[in-house]
């Protein structure tokens, strides 16, 4: 028997009622697939073949005759084992050619046990664990039947103001590549296919977080070299560490919608970068090709969607309905609908589902009740949290506290800790502030509580800042005169204020960074007492603590913590453990700077001319916190940086090294960050950018000695002058130290032999 006649053979029997995950216990060889890719194609109908561009959003009502047909490719938002068991044994044993679907779903940051948001992971500086975060996540969702995850969402974000910043990893493209890369590996594991993995989707692509004014859906404009060096390459790095799936964004880049953006999903994806994967589009983006009034009519969004190279449709349906139309009328080819359609027979083939299309659904229960996943919950909430500031030592707390009071609207909350994007997370089971530092201390301290001001998404009426008066305003609001007695009576304050879930995330834009409704008031009350204040903050995004940050001693963030929010929080405010995450953004004083961010461009003006420097003359022109920053119980001392060389060409590499030593009394770790700057060449480069990073442990006294390989080619960067992407001769600058505002400087030149064709 031929390989053709196997592999037709196969397809044509029923798969059986196989009870176990879909995995490989090898990755997949490429020509075997594509083998069975095209056996199968060719037996598959027109309308067997837009079935598998088809993609619905999960309704129980719905009838099961487009599966039994072949018509439908996959489902999203369907999480249920034994429906996704159902549903499977329908395609795979009543269909014609018994192709099983893809079953998709939002496993953001975790599927039952929630971790902290994207942002907030991003913040650890710690790939390894961001990387074991989204392993337990797919371990949940692949053992309840899901196997395809709509993430990690890599957009660059630089504008505060845009609510889907809580699910990306900040401003910086090397950052944001690095976090890429690790979460693809966590979602797909070491190939396509891996036991208790999911197929990853990279999204949203491109410049979904450049919207104007940083409102969601908005349009998007940006400049070429914006675009190839700070909005792509997080998508370069998923695609390089596997991704199985790109999924387009809704907006428009340039005037053109991205779901029907030829430059973005062939020039750039295919023709450029060579990916074999597949594009998915966002909910409905083909159909609203109309929307945009870029697409005449649904029939011809469904060929520009075709044309542009988005191969299933998101919910519309808008391929199965009007391709055939399209085809019979030569607007478009059965070759560009046999393109669309085989690398979603491949990904499947790849995932395993042929041989094993069903899960065991005890195990499914078990998965998302793992103990191990509860606590690596804790430990990533621990390691994202950032220390803003910590003056005179107030914390960490002593646990022999007489008395402690919790007061703010976010202190006894439980599903607000979750964060966007958590669908299936257990509000029940998330430990609140309140909650976690009660059980930290036991019976020994009195924990006193008080809400004192209401907050939600509809509760904007700010108040002015520059005429409030704490102590007369606050009399006429008993929550906040009784937030004010608590206060009184406790030896130390623990305020918790910041965002609700559904005031971050998806179409949750803001126009003011303010904190929402009387929490200013509440916060200055309390601060009014005298007594020693703790600002925790719980949100997706930097706030206005302009005022704290002089006022109020001690400023943790702790962002959407997640699933053991309350146990982590209530681990570092007590000395558990120490704080060592960084900021992934750079943290704006008031809504008027943004966007704001680190890595801009120097201007025509010279230090020495500060009359014509860049700045607000109504205030500072700094953020209140730089990118990279983030304090520690204990003090980390830099020197003696080291470059191997003063000089190496645009192929070698040049070692870098500094030493750490732990000034203080605790032990602690440390993310060394390398920044380095290009001083002249074809186009002004940014006064920095991040190119490498290190997270180390020291105990008190203790010093490493850290290294860093620098090449060429990381200093490379996509030039205007000359469109293509390459390492200039030039001297550049290096920083190393613990944040972006860095002061260990060395200077290294890159000199070619002789000059390249990139001249």
């Amino acid at each position: 028997m031929n390989l053709k006649t196997l592999c037709v053979t196969v397809f044509l029997l029923p798969a059986g009622l196989v009870a176990q995950q879909a995995s490989l216990s090898s990755p997949p060889v490429n020509s075997v697939i594509d083998a069975k890719v095209d056996a199968l194609m060719r037996q598959m109908t027109l309308d067997e073949k837009l079935g598998q561009m088809s993609q619905l959003f999960w309704d129980k009502t719905v009838s099961d005759d487009r599966i039994k047909k072949g018509e439908l490719g996959s489902y999203l938002f369907l999480t249920d084992p034994h429906e996704i068991n159902r549903v499977q044994h329908v395609a795979v044993e009543q269909s014609r050619l018994h192709i099983p679907l893809l079953i998709g779903f939002d496993v953001v940051h975790g599927f039952h046990t929630i971790f902290p948001v994207g942002l907030a992971q991003a913040a650890s500086w710690d790939p390894a664990l961001v990387e074991q975060v989204q392993a337990a996540a797919a371990n949940e969702a692949s053992a309840s039947g899901v196997n395809w995850a709509f993430s990690p969402m890599v957009d660059i974000a630089r504008d505060a103001r845009w609510g889907r910043i809580v699910e990306g990893s900040g401003e910086d493209p090397y950052l944001g590549s690095v976090m890429a890369a690790a979460r693809v590996r966590g979602f797909q594991g070491p190939y396509l296919g891996s036991a208790e993995h999911i197929l990853a989707c990279a999204k949203h692509f491109a410049g979904y977080g450049a919207p104007d004014g940083g409102r969601d859906y908005d349009s998007v404009y940006l400049p070429d070299v914006l675009l190839q060096n700070v909005y792509l390459p997080p998508f370069r790095a998923a695609i390089d560490a596997g991704v199985g799936c790109i999924m387009s964004g809704y907006i428009d880049v340039n005037d053109v919608p991205a779901s029907g953006n030829s430059f973005l999903l062939q020039d750039i994806l295919r023709k450029d970068w060579g990916y074999k994967g597949f594009v998915v589009s966002d909910a409905w983006a083909v159909y609203n090709l109309t929307a945009h009034g870029y697409a005449r009519d649904p029939e011809d969004a469904a060929r520009r969607g075709l044309l542009a190279g988005v191969n299933m449709d998101m919910g519309s349906d808008v391929y199965i309905q009007n391709l055939p139309k399209l085809l019979t009328d030569g607007k478009v080819t059965m070759a560009e609908i046999d393109d669309a359609v085989r690398p979603l027979l491949k990904a499947k083939f790849e995932l395993g589902l042929f041989e094993h299309p069903y899960v065991d659904e005890a195990k499914a229960k078990a998965a998302i009740s793992n103990p191990q996943h509860l606590e690596l919950a804790r430990v990533s909430a621990v390691k994202s949290a950032v220390l803003l500031r910590n003056e005179g030592n107030l914390l960490p707390l002593s646990k022999k506290l007489s008395s402690i009071a919790v007061i703010g609207p976010l202190a006894d909350v439980q599903e607000a800790m979750e964060g966007s994007w958590s669908f299936l997370g257990d509000p029940k089971q998330v430990v609140s502030i309140l909650d976690g530092i009660r059980n930290k201390l036991g019976s020994s301290t009195m924990v006193t509580y008080a809400e004192g001001a209401k907050i939600g998404r509809t509760d904007l009426a700010f108040l002015n800042p520059d005429v409030m008066d704490p102590d007369t305003d606050r009399k006429s609001d008993p929550a906040i005169e009784k937030a004010v007695e608590t206060a009184r009576h406790a030896d130390v304050v623990v305020m918790v204020l910041g965002e609700t879930d559904k005031m971050s995330g998806e179409y949750a834009s803001r126009s003011s960074l303010d904190l929402s409704g009387k929490q200013d008031l509440l916060l200055r009350s309390v601060a009014a007492t005298g007594k020693p204040v703790i600002l925790l903050m719980i949100n997706g995004r930097p706030l206005n603590i302009t005022w704290a940050s002089t006022h109020i001693p001690a400023i943790l963030e702790a962002w959407f913590p997640g699933t053991q929010g309350g146990k982590a929080v209530a681990d570092l405010l007590f000395g558990d453990a120490n704080p060592s995450g960084k900021l992934p953004i750079t943290w704006p004083r008031t809504v008027g700077q943004v966007p704001i961010y680190y890595n801009h461009n120097l201007t025509q003006v010279h230090e020495d001319s500060p009359k014509f420097a860049s700045y607000y003359w109504d205030g500072p022109q700094a953020p209140l916190y730089r990118f990279g920053y983030g304090l520690s119980y204990t003090t980390f001392a830099y020197a003696n940086l080291r470059l191997s060389s003063p000089k190496i060409s645009r192929s070698e590499s040049l070692e870098v090294t500094v030493d750490v030593t732990n000034t203080g009394k605790r032990s602690g770790d440390e993310t060394v960050q390398l920044y380095t700057h290009q001083q002249w060449g074809s186009a002004s480069r940014p006064v920095r950018e991040l190119k490498l990073f290190q997270k180390i442990s020291l105990t008190p006294g203790e010093s490493k000695t850290v290294h860093f390989k620098l090449t060429g080619s990381d200093v490379s960067f996509w030039s205007p002058e000359t469109r293509r992407r390459a390492t200039e001769d030039s001297t550049y600058d290096v920083w190393v130290g613990g944040s972006s505002a860095a002061t260990l400087h060395g200077e290294f030149q890159i000199q070619s032999a002789a000059p390249s064709a990139s001249n």
